[in-house]
């Protein structure tokens, strides 16, 4: 089967009061029971990326679920893919950067040589709520003098206006 973007969107489940009361959950684990959903996933953020106009070098996934479609996508467009990872899960060199989380303070790290000098980066992830582990990501980007070109996410809660956290542009498929 060849599934539209509709069809992808529609793959996400929501699961109320999960993991508490009051939250409205957003699986998009059922997107990777479709091997054809998981393409036209990745073929839509592509086209996104292209779109742009602006060379891209280096695909950036946030822990965990951006390495999920984040390789995907740097194979499709021919890049480097660069994991940003909790602090202590990378070998070597790294460099790290700090952020909020809603029950406090987490620390996301990079390889040291994962992206060099001038190169411009997508960064990608399941999620944006509140902006503060992709804002960490920025600015883990930027300590390595890369240039983010985007960043983009499967879903976005726009009541949490993570996107204002961004430096880069932003773009979700899936808007709530």
């Amino acid at each position: 089967m060849t599934y539209t973007i509709e069809q992808v969107k529609a793959l996400v489940r929501e699961y109320p009061d999960f993991p508490s009361e009051g939250i409205l959950f957003r699986d998009i684990f059922p997107i990777f029971q479709h091997p054809e959903a998981v393409e036209c996933l990745a073929n839509h953020f592509v086209e996104r990326i292209k779109a742009l106009g602006k060379s891209v070098d280096v695909v950036v996934g946030l822990d965990a679920r951006g390495f999920l479609f984040g390789p995907l996508i740097a194979i499709k467009l021919g890049v480097a893919f660069v994991p940003v990872r909790k602090r202590g899960k990378l070998p070597g060199e790294v460099v790290n950067a700090t952020y909020m989380k809603e029950y406090g303070e987490d620390v996301f790290e990079m390889q040291a040589d994962g992206i060099k000098a001038g190169q411009n980066v997508v960064i990608i992830d399941d999620l944006l709520a509140t902006g503060g582990s992709c804002k960490a990501a920025e600015t883990l980007v930027k300590k390595l003098k890369g240039n983010v070109v985007l960043d983009a996410f499967v879903i976005s809660l726009a009541g949490l206006e993570g996107h204002k956290q961004l430096t880069a542009p932003v773009y979700s498929l899936i808007e709530c």
